[in-house]
């Protein structure tokens, strides 16, 4: 079975993200991206998602590993809409590691040049609904 371009690109982010090498993941989003940090918290541009990943990795002690599940892509427009499992690992803060996974929702804009490039980033996906954030 063929394997959408976006499934290496996302795991090149992954990859990224894990070895905290924020220079090249950032390579992999639009000037006039949004990522979701946590419900009720997004931040939009290039250097607000690097700060706020440098600060997510802090947050788990440099110890986040990302990875993905199984993943679903739709065309349309140039764009792509990207729902998948994301499967996080961090230390619990117990000398133990916490996983759980994630059904995200990403959105990716084809360029002229054929390059995908995220524009929404959201970990969470619909669980953003549940979420409270009124």
């Amino acid at each position: 079975m063929h394997t959408h371009p976006l499934r290496q690109i996302i795991e090149s982010c992954d990859r990224a993200i894990s070895a905290k090498d924020f220079d090249s993941l950032m390579e992999n989003y639009s000037e006039d991206a949004a990522l979701v940090v946590k419900p009720g918290m997004i931040v939009k541009g290039k250097d607000n998602i690097r700060k706020a990943f440098i600060a997510i990795s802090d947050y788990f002690q440099d110890q986040l590993i990302v990875e993905q599940g199984d993943m679903q892509v739709i065309e349309g427009g140039g764009n792509a809409l990207v729902i998948m499992e994301t499967v996080l690992r961090f230390p619990d803060g117990n000398n133990g590691i916490v996983e759980t996974t994630r059904r995200a929702t990403y959105v990716f804009r084809q360029e002229s040049d054929s390059r995908w490039l995220c524009t929404i980033d959201n970990s969470y996906g619909t669980s953003l609904l549940d979420a409270d954030t009124a």
